[in-house]
């Protein structure tokens, strides 16, 4: 009988597996910034989402400037008033110089620049091939002294090193993993 029992709880595992094996895939991992300008008012979302070809960005500002602006990941996940500069420099973890235009390479967290209509409204998505959401690798945003996302006053002349002339931070968000929190 032992037999018996123990031969109709394998070809119920057995029977089982084909169901575990066509498990759907875990979700990709996420993360979010809530982006706000020095005086605290709120002026966008970003919502970070690891794909097959690098982190794609779903951006929602609104309020902000028109015109051209630089849009980058920085290598501090500080967001203090006035300036910003908390943030520090740009996520370059394999310390090359700036700029997409820059034939030494160019800082992980460079990116084309934004542009604001006039309404101060945007609502676009990019593709940053040079960074990841997964944990433990150098290029991973979730680094020990986390990592923001910035919008400058000015558009990156993606060639000056070491911020391509973007001028002042205008609008910042710390890089918090998961998805944004219900509003």
């Amino acid at each position: 009988m032992k037999h018996l029992s123990a031969l109709v709880s394998c070809s119920l595992l057995l029977a089982g597996a084909p169901a575990l094996a066509q498990s759907p895939a875990a979700p990709p991992p996420v993360a979010n910034a809530e982006l706000k300008t020095a005086d605290g008012k709120d002026v966008g979302t970003a919502t970070l989402t690891q794909t097959p070809d690098g982190v794609r960005i779903a951006i929602a500002v609104k309020g902000l400037p028109p015109g051209e602006h630089a849009f980058h990941v920085h290598a501090v996940g500080k967001c203090e008033a006035p300036g910003f500069t908390s943030a520090g420099p740009h996520f370059n973890p394999e310390n090359k110089k700036h700029g997409k235009l820059n034939h030494e390479g160019h800082h992980a967290g460079d990116m084309d620049n934004v542009s604001i209509p006039a309404n101060g409204n945007l609502t676009l998505t990019v593709v940053n091939k040079d960074i990841t959401l997964d944990k433990g690798k150098p290029n991973s945003v979730f680094q020990a002294a986390g990592t923001t996302l910035v919008v400058h006053a000015n558009k990156d002349d993606y060639t000056t090193d070491p911020a391509g002339n973007a001028g002042d931070r205008i609008a910042c968000g710390v890089i918090t993993e998961g998805p944004a929190k219900a509003r």
